[in-house]
Parts: C-alpha cells; structure tokens; sequence
C-alpha cells in the first residue's frame, strides 16, 4: 500500500510537444513569481526530460505547451562532474545541482569563440543536424528559491543553455542549421507537423 501511495506522489510526466504546436513558436512571457504551480511544472519538467524514452539534457517550458520562461538542464553524468581544472564556473557551480530548474533565464554575453556539435531535440525527434554556437555564455537565472546566479559557462551546458533559451523565444535548432541540412530533415519537420495538427485538431473537437 504505501509503495502505491508513493507512486500517487510522484509528479505526473508531461507531453512533449513537437514541430507544428504554436507554443514552439512563440516568444514566452517571464515569470514574475515562483508559485506553487511553477514548482510543479518545473518538477513535472523534470521527470518529463529524464524518463522519456529519448533521453534529453535540456527542457523548456514551450516544449510542454506553456510558454513561460523556464527551463530544466542536467548536462552533467551521474558518474561524476568531470575534471574540475576542465570545467568553466557554471559548470563548477551547477553540476552538483543538478537535474536543475532556471526561471527566467538569459544570457549576458557570449564568446567570439564559436563551437560546432551535432544537435538533436525532444520536440524534433528524428531531426539532427550540426549546429554553430558560441563557446562560452554568461548566464544569468534564477533558481526555484529566488538564488539569482549570474556565471561564465562552457562545453555542453552552455549549448544547452542556447538551445533551451532559443526555445523561449520561439526558435527551433533546426533554423540554425546549414541549407542543405534543413533540406535532408525537411520530410520529417513536415511530418512531426502533420501529425501535431492532426492531434490538436482532435484535441479541439473533444473540448468543444
């Protein structure tokens, strides 16, 4: 009975939503108080990046369906944190703290020092393409209780703090990537958005 009772408790996984739902596109509002029903997004956020068959390092608000300016980010493995002489401040810092919740979340300033990766996102599955970034942000965010941090950070949390911000403001990676990129993803972005529409159609018709 308890470990039922328990199960009760958990937070609830979400519905990513993919290419095609509004939300991705539009730009999300800030969030002016930490509620109870922000923690719980950012709780449900959570367990949505780390239990979805895909496994995520990033998480936004907007891929949810809610656009507000929230993210979760664990770019770090339960294995360790890595060499601590390799590691930029962000990642000193955050590491130990993660799965992590950033309200409101913006980036300061980035390097002239670019780097190149292959990227992917929960909201685009089956798309990929090499995208362009820079090297270093200096992050500023506040935590779940009101901490405001403001810190340099590198190597993947730093591009997972670009793709997540992009999906703040309306931009998918695939607008990052070359043409000839976005051409080889093309019928996918295309069917992932005929199926979204297909889906809020029907999602339409059982609420009206």
């Amino acid at each position: 009975m308890l470990g039922f009772m328990e199960k009760l408790r958990r937070p609830r996984k979400l519905r990513i939503v993919v290419n095609g739902h509004p939300s991705l596109r539009k730009v999300s509002r800030p969030i002016v108080n930490i509620t109870a029903e922000v923690r719980e997004l950012a709780e449900r956020m959570i367990v949505t990046m780390l239990t979805n068959e895909v496994v995520g390092v990033g998480l936004a608000a907007p891929q949810v369906g809610v656009n507000i300016r929230l993210i979760v980010v664990k770019t770090c493995s339960d294995r360790g944190h890595g060499d601590a002489a390799e590691l930029s401040p962000g990642e000193l810092l955050l590491n130990p703290r993660m799965p992590l919740a950033l309200v409101n979340p913006e980036l300061l300033s980035v390097s002239s020092e670019l780097s190149t990766e292959v990227e992917g996102c929960l909201s685009l599955p089956g798309v990929d393409g090499r995208v362009t970034r820079p090297a270093r942000v200096l992050l500023r965010a506040s935590t779940l209780d009101g901490e405001v941090l403001t810190v340099e950070c590198a190597g993947l949390l730093a591009r997972c703090l670009q793709h997540e911000i992009d999906h703040l403001d309306g931009r998918l990676f695939y607008d990052c990537l070359s043409g000839e990129e976005q051409r080889r993803n093309a019928a996918v972005m295309r069917s992932l958005e005929r199926v979204e529409q297909e889906r809020l159609v029907r999602s339409e018709k059982r609420s009206g």
